[in-house]
């Protein structure tokens, strides 16, 4: 078995069109900017409500070449794809092979902007996201990672080798390796990003990584913004007392700094001592809080309907909640195993608990500056006059019209998310030492950086790419919410 090359036979012709295509977007990027401070555009108004359609002059003209570059570069990376999966294994190299390796990710990724841009006009905000250039890429660069993970992690359909076993002769090998025995042994021939001081796989480590952080970043930001909008509803609403008391306890967990917080919660000592189990079972109760009231206040005038939907909604989320927070080994495990259907990883409840309590202040703080603000608007009025509840006026009247700039910060947040869970990783606090979250295995690389780049590059790339997807997704539906 031969080692591999970045590009193999594709090379020979995309290799000099992609250096073609990358000048290109730098020249014409750098002619935009320059052109930006010399040149003022004269633009072109065609339609009847005085909307530009095009620009002329040297800055319109630049812009058009880099649209027309940046369109270049994307062809001749859709063409090291088509090729990777098109052509015999080996002969498009390290590239093509990982792009055949994600072939059910291409699809659904094919498949999901397809459906989205055939009926974005039924699909309110997330359709509007399609009609901006940067949400798309964002979103492009989110769902990649997303289905990178579900496909990967538990399906199995992406990653080449076990990420925790080590074969012997492949430690700090170079991307390309090709696995000794692999044909003989049933395994994937090459290790395509090299392997790390462990002789595990990187490729197949970063690709459970993303599962990893798929499972948490989302879910954990989720949580908190539970947290936050169950309580900072009535605090930006009531005012007064209310306000008072909660915003000094969410100023008092702002007040430290983050990283102290998550190395006081994700230390043994404290571990040990059941804090953090005890924090999930009072910060995972607050989903239930917010369906119980979301419910109740929508269908009080219906009570039997009310009755109906508050038990069963109720006894799934009492039940699913139950399986959370009882966990092996530690010192809440109520649930028996046979009706248990969530078993944690060891250290993933600590660290989704820690993500929780850290994200929730911040949640509650923005709930609140939007509740203060929209409980003047007259449809709050409209509401408190025809006797409507207050629990109903924040759910149905306030949270709605807030929903815009709470997106945002969702996908921020989960951004923000990702990077703690790198950080924690990176320190080797929560997640066990072998584990193939990015931050761990970024950490294991970076004693041989100098000597061995590739086991730190690829999950260092993945963190800066899923993070800078959630920063344009967020930028993108800030521009589109902006226009309702």
């Amino acid at each position: 078995m031969e080692q591999l090359t970045w590009t193999g036979s594709l090379g020979a012709v995309l290799d000099p069109l992609l250096g073609v295509a990358a000048v290109a977007v730098g020249v014409a990027a750098l002619a935009t900017i320059v052109l930006s401070f010399v040149d003022a555009p004269v633009s072109v108004q065609a339609n009847a409500d005085g909307t530009v359609t095009a620009r002329t002059g040297a800055t319109g003209l630049a812009a058009s070449a880099l649209r027309l570059a940046v369109l270049g570069l994307l062809l001749v990376l859709l063409g090291y794809v088509i090729g990777g999966i098109l052509m015999p294994y080996g002969d498009a190299g390290i590239i093509g092979a990982m792009a055949r390796r994600l072939t059910p990710v291409w699809g659904a990724l094919a498949v999901t902007f397809a459906l989205s841009i055939a009926f974005k006009r039924y699909l309110g905000l997330y359709g509007k996201l399609f009609d901006s250039t940067v949400g798309m890429v964002g979103f492009a660069l989110v769902m990649f990672w997303v289905y990178t993970g579900i496909f990967g992690g538990p399906l199995g359909l992406i990653a080449t080798h076990d990420p925790l076993s080590a074969l012997s002769g492949l430690k700090n090998k170079l991307p390309g390796v090709p696995v000794p025995g692999a044909p003989d042994n049933g395994l994937f021939p090459h290790y395509l990003l090299g392997g790390d001081n462990l002789a595990r796989d990187v490729f197949s480590r970063m690709i459970h990584g993303s599962w990893i952080v798929i499972q948490i970043a989302p879910l954990a930001t989720l949580f908190a913004f539970m947290v936050g909008i169950t309580l900072g509803l009535p605090a930006g609403y009531y005012g007064g007392r209310v306000d008072t008391i909660l915003s000094f306890l969410a100023n008092l967990v702002l007040a430290f700094p983050v990283i102290l917080l998550f190395y006081l919660l994700v230390t043994p000592e404290i571990v040990q001592t059941g804090i953090p189990s005890f924090m999930a079972t009072v910060l995972f109760v607050f989903p239930l809080v917010f369906a119980f009231v979301l419910i109740n206040s929508r269908f009080r005038t219906q009570p039997a309907k009310r009755t109906a939907m508050v038990a069963g909604v109720l006894v799934v989320l009492a039940w699913l909640y139950l399986a959370l927070i009882s966990q092996a080994g530690t010192v809440i495990n109520i649930l028996p195993a046979a009706i248990d259907p969530i078993t944690l990883p060891s250290g993933i409840l600590v660290v989704f608990v820690s993500v929780v309590f850290v994200n929730s202040p911040t949640s509650f703080r923005i709930v609140r500056g939007l509740a203060l603000e929209l409980r003047t608007r007259d449809y709050v009025a409209a509401a408190q006059t025809r006797g409507e509840t207050a629990w109903y006026v924040m759910l149905w009247e306030i949270l709605p019209n807030a929903r815009g700039p709470l997106i945002v910060d969702f996908c921020l947040r989960i951004g923000y998310t990702t990077i703690l869970l790198g950080t924690l990783g990176f320190f080797g606090l929560g997640l066990p030492p072998e584990s193939p979250d990015w931050g761990s295995t970024i950490n294991a690389g970076r004693s041989l950086l100098s000597i061995y780049p590739h086991p730190a590059l690829p999950p260092a790339i993945a963190l800066l790419s899923l993070v800078l997807g959630l920063n344009l997704l967020a930028d993108g539906l800030r521009e589109e919410s902006l226009k309702d």
